[in-house]
């Protein structure tokens, strides 16, 4: 009898340890794997921060170095002083443009968002499954026809071109109901018998229970906006209308043609580095404010 518990505990402890073997090597492969996607993401940054640092004859050797040789920071003193780039009219264009189509998505999304998760009225659900069909589209798709109506409206080269096509997100939309919806309907019920407006109620109650979500459509809207290229490109690519993306991608090409590259990716990385710190410092607010929507209380 002895014999069999010994040979039962062996055997367990045999087993024991091919599991722990096993959940070893999956946590080495599944670590390697994020290893891995993590230099994938990252190395296009890292590309970007060595070049700035390097001088143009380095940056054209036949075998790229992956340290710079000689760090050069006046490519970053370039940035500020080139007479190709004004660096300070593409910061207040963008700013202007993103601070401005912000508030108004925000206005338009906060009020929509409202209207489908509370108010009752004909056609209200056939209203939002048709605008929730459109999400399906590519945006690609609308790039002709809005690009006809903002021409034959005469908004060509204006900021109105930049800020009004966009101002109109339905996924925003449709995540702030979400977040509404979880919010007790005693509540609007009992303001309601008390007399208290739907929009004093928006304000007092709904804004601030869903104001991680608020802020993560703001940051989102923002980065958004900051990181357009196309469309402005398309219908407002004028000196005094031009966003930095545009600006960037021009930048620092003399007239044979010929592009400094270190002194373009010094801009790049001193443009991109609002939108890293935005992203480090309310990154928290991005998923509190997306995982509270996507649960329905």
């Amino acid at each position: 009898m002895s014999d069999l518990n010994v040979m039962q505990n062996r055997d367990m402890k045999k087993v024991s340890a091919q599991q722990k073997v096993v959940k070893i090597i999956v946590k080495i492969m599944l670590y390697a794997f994020l290893i891995t996607m993590g230099i994938i993401v990252l190395f296009p940054f890292y590309w970007m921060i060595i070049s700035s640092l390097k001088t143009m004859d380095e940056y054209r050797l036949a075998i790229p170095t992956l340290i710079p040789q000689y760090f050069d920071f006046r490519n970053y003193v370039d940035v500020f002083t080139s007479k190709d780039l004004i660096l300070g009219r593409l910061f207040l264009n963008t700013l202007y443009v993103g601070v401005v189509s912000t508030a108004l998505s925000l206005v338009i999304t906060v009020l929509s968002a409202f209207a489908f998760a509370r108010l009752e009225f004909k056609g209200k659900d056939a209203l939002f499954a048709l605008l929730l069909a459109t999400m399906m589209i590519p945006g690609e798709l609308f790039t002709i026809t809005n690009y006809q109506t903002v021409n034959t409206f005469g908004w060509m080269k204006t900021y109105t071109v930049l800020i009004v096509p966009f101002l109109v997100s339905i996924f925003y939309i449709y995540l702030l109901k979400q977040n509404f919806m979880q919010v007790p309907n005693e509540l609007y019920l009992a303001a309601k018998v008390d007399g208290t407006s739907d929009i004093k109620y928006l304000w007092k109650v709904m804004i601030p229970l869903a104001l991680p979500t608020i802020i993560s459509i703001t940051i989102l809207k923002m980065m958004g906006s900051w990181n357009s290229y196309m469309w402005p490109r398309l219908v407002a690519n004028d000196d005094a209308h031009r966003l930095i993306t545009n600006g960037l991608r021009t930048a620092f090409t003399d007239a044979s043609g010929v592009t400094d590259i270190p002194v373009q990716m010094a801009a790049v990385a001193v443009v991109s580095t609002p939108l890293f710190l935005v992203f480090i410092f309310l990154r928290k607010y991005i998923m509190k404010g997306v995982s509270r929507s996507g649960i329905k209380g």
